[in-house]
């Protein structure tokens, strides 16, 4: 009677146990870093390629991102980018942090220098938002608005693309040199040259059909953080 009574008792305990839901695990977050192309200037909220990209790994993949935090706003530069981290001070870690900036940089005639030693200190935040994990965070090279239409009303427009390629040397090479990925977009925003369709209304930046070509790009690399 008592070993009845005990694996009675312990097959109530096993069903209880069995019976109780699984709490869904907490969705993935991502932090998204940059200036008007991370904000998306002149597109919808929805178009904007930090979102795109979560919105494609959740309908791909089922993989369950929450809405990107984002802190992006137009015409900043890798100075304001700094300020702006230090006022916020989000909480990591981060399952992706994503980093695009330099656009302003060069159009406000920045030293290449200033810039990489200014993104080198973006670098080191990202990663520690990301965990200490490198391989958690993504930069974007910096597309090329020399092709848009206020680009070529510029007079040296050729000059602003060797420019452009420059700055993303930089990026290149410290994306290198800490280990992170590295993504180019510019080839993709050069495209925009023949295709008015990529451009947003205000001949200036890129419309969300471009955008939805950079986040289908980021796809496989946001797929391998959370591998």
């Amino acid at each position: 009677m008592v070993a009845a009574a005990l694996f009675w008792g312990t097959c109530q305990k096993s069903s209880q146990l069995l019976a109780r839901p699984m709490r869904p695990a907490a969705p993935l977050r991502m932090l998204a870093l940059g200036d008007s192309y991370t904000i998306g200037e002149s597109v919808a909220e929805t178009d904007r390629y930090p979102v795109q990209a979560v919105s494609r790994l959740r309908v791909s993949s089922g993989i369950n991102f929450d809405n990107p935090d984002i802190i992006a706003t137009t015409g900043w530069t890798t100075a304001d980018l700094l300020d702006a981290l230090s006022a916020a001070k989000p909480a990591g870690p981060y399952t992706a942090v994503t980093l695009l900036i330099g656009v302003n940089n060069q159009y406000q005639g920045r030293s290449q220098s200033e810039y990489k030693e200014q993104l080198r200190a973006l670098l080191q935040q990202a990663i520690a938002l990301a965990g200490n994990k490198p391989s958690h965070v993504l930069v974007l090279s910096i597309p090329d608005y020399s092709i848009t239409p206020f680009g070529r009303s510029t007079p040296a427009p050729s000059y602003i693309a060797a420019q452009i390629d420059s700055f993303n040397l930089i990026n290149r090479q410290l994306s290198a040199e800490y280990a992170v990925n590295w993504l180019d977009v510019t080839a993709e925003s050069r495209k925009a040259a023949n295709d008015p369709t990529l451009l947003a209304r205000d001949g200036l930046h890129f419309s969300g059909k471009e955008y939805e070509t950079w986040a289908r790009l980021m796809e496989p690399v946001l797929k391998n953080m959370v591998k």
